[in-house]
């Protein structure tokens, strides 16, 4: 079955995200909704809550990025 743009994208911010020296990165949930693509989860400080965002920015393909990850310290 072929994916859809929207897969493609989800995929690929998955991909650079479980590339990433910070395992925390690598357990975010990533989501598709509204033309947005969302991240879900918790990290340990608003540096990795950042870290996360700018790394699938590139892989965004135009869709608005949204940080909804909780910094539990």
């Amino acid at each position: 079955m072929p994916t859809t743009p929207t897969e493609t994208v989800v995929s690929a911010a998955h991909a650079v995200l479980a590339r990433s020296s910070v395992s925390e990165l690598r357990q975010i949930r990533v989501d598709e909704h509204a033309n947005e693509l969302q991240l879900h989860g918790k990290v340990r400080s608003f540096y990795h809550k950042q870290l996360a965002q700018e790394a699938v920015r590139p892989v965004a393909m135009g869709l608005r990025v949204v940080n909804h990850l909780d910094v539990t310290t």
